[in-house]
């Protein structure tokens, strides 16, 4: 059975500049970034799925980033992978003295509440000058989940909706200013628009407790889905989708929809 260890033997040995891995050797913390989030990515896909020997490797894979960037940043002279675990180590428990320490949290939500704080601490401590209370959210994040952080920290001061009926008339609202830019051809206008509905869709998720990843990752799913079947029912016929109208083609959809229904 392999250690941390010996994985941390591995990668350092595929770094090397004698005998290492010519790939591994060429990489940096630039090149490596888009691998660090296809595998978070796909360790999420594998969750979706409850495919726990995918999930199995994916962890490894995502381990595996961890150890390559920690390994980049050792040669750089700036850290080391010990580095890494001993300053998430001391987070965790800096960040909930209420299971390390002595103090008393009420429930879930004011745990929220307290890790934001702790956070903007932390910040201070930093030096960092930015006092305002969005501080801190990262700008490399996909931006519908920037779009999260962005108005659950808002939240966490009262600039939120109550329920979720208001978010339902903004959205609305949103949509119909769409239409209007639309009549317009302002292309720039449309896309802050555009934007605008697609932030209030995040927000919707968010009142309805819904993970806004997982839901576009079961709605994109349940697209390839349907129209892989659509393929596949042309090609049984000997014909091609492409050659079909769209009347046609939203039959053949429909066909593939209908057919999901039933084996519910």
């Amino acid at each position: 059975m392999h250690t941390m260890d010996d994985l941390l033997r591995i990668m350092a040995t595929l770094r090397d500049s004698e005998r290492g891995c010519p790939w591994d050797l060429e990489q940096d913390f630039s090149t490596i970034v888009p691998y660090t989030i296809e595998e978070a990515y796909e360790v999420a896909d594998a969750i979706d799925r409850r495919n726990f020997a995918d999930l199995r490797d994916e962890l490894g894979d995502l381990l595996l980033q961890v150890v390559f960037h920690a390994q980049m940043a050792e040669e750089a002279g700036h850290f080391g992978f010990a580095d890494v675990v001993e300053a998430i180590a001391s987070k965790m428990i800096r960040r909930h003295p209420h299971v390390f320490g002595e103090k008393a949290v009420a429930n879930a939500d004011a745990q929220t509440v307290a890790w934001e704080e702790h956070k903007r601490v932390e910040r201070t401590v930093k030096g960092e000058v930015d006092s305002s209370t969005l501080a801190g959210i990262a700008r490399g994040l996909p931006e519908w989940q920037r779009a999260l952080k962005l108005q659950k920290r808002a939240a966490t001061i009262g600039f939120d909706w109550p329920s979720v009926e208001p978010v339902f008339a903004k959205l609305h609202e949103e949509i119909d200013e769409v239409r209007a830019e639309f009549a317009r051809g302002d292309a720039e206008r449309l896309a802050d628009e555009i934007g605008d509905v697609l932030f209030v869709c995040v927000n919707l998720a968010r009142h309805a407790k819904v993970d806004v990843s997982q839901a576009l990752r079961r709605a994109n799913a349940k697209f390839e889905r349907r129209f892989r079947r659509m393929e596949q029912l042309v090609a049984e016929a000997g014909e091609r989708l492409v050659d079909k109208p769209l009347e046609a083609q939203d039959a053949l959809w429909n066909q593939a929809k209908a057919e999901e229904r039933t084996e519910l």
